[in-house]
């Protein structure tokens, strides 16, 4: 897609909190959360990142938020982004489409009409932020457990371990070995969260 600059999403890495401040942290999954803004380019690189929004925010929500601040696409440029967000002229979003029950599931369905056929291309290009997404929370796994460091603290790990993924990319690091590496911390401690895909769902009929 011409002038498209990456992806954008939001993902939810766990926190730990006080019982008093907890309440809005909570996540449609009932765990702790902090809400993570993350857009990549087409290299897999993350260009920007916003941490510390509690897990009842929405991911437009932090959006909106990002833009009032320091989060700015150039004229003539977009990001694209899923049915969560609004579509504008700086972000693109998949056309609303109802989809039949019989053609869910169907490995070689084909678009019916050109929205189905933007949908589809849409989504495989975007899949970069979720790959992207992917191999940050394999390469650092303390983004998949709650940690008892300061509030403070636990806001700046994802920051962190987004500069490493860059500088890692930078060098050429291998990210194949990542699925056939041991993990470290024991799944057990792994809190459940929100998936990526839960956000949105295209509605069917």
């Amino acid at each position: 897609m011409q002038n498209c600059l990456g992806a954008i999403d939001g993902t939810h890495v766990p926190i730990t909190i006080s019982a008093s401040k907890a309440a809005p942290y909570r996540n449609r999954k009932g765990t702790l959360s902090q809400n993570v803004m993350l857009a990549c380019d087409f290299d897999l690189n993350f260009v920007y990142v916003s941490t510390g929004w509690e897990g009842s925010a929405s991911d437009a929500g932090v959006l909106r938020s990002a833009i009032r601040s320091r989060f700015h696409v150039p004229i003539g440029k977009y990001y694209l982004v899923d049915g969560g967000y609004a579509n504008t002229t700086c972000f693109l979003a998949p056309y609303r489409v109802r989809y039949h029950l019989q053609d869910q599931g169907r490995a070689n369905c084909r678009p019916r009409d050109y929205k189905e056929l933007f949908n589809l291309r849409h989504t495989r290009i975007r899949n970069h932020i979720e790959r992207a997404i992917g191999i940050l929370k394999m390469r650092f796994p303390i983004l998949k457990v709650a940690t008892h460091y300061p509030i403070e603290t636990q806001v700046k790990i994802p920051a962190a371990a987004v500069v490493l993924h860059n500088i890692i990319r930078l060098h050429k690091g291998d990210d194949e070995w990542l699925s056939s590496q041991e993990t470290l911390i024991d799944h057990r401690k792994f809190v459940v969260l929100p998936t990526d895909s839960e956000g949105y769902r295209q509605s069917k009929k």
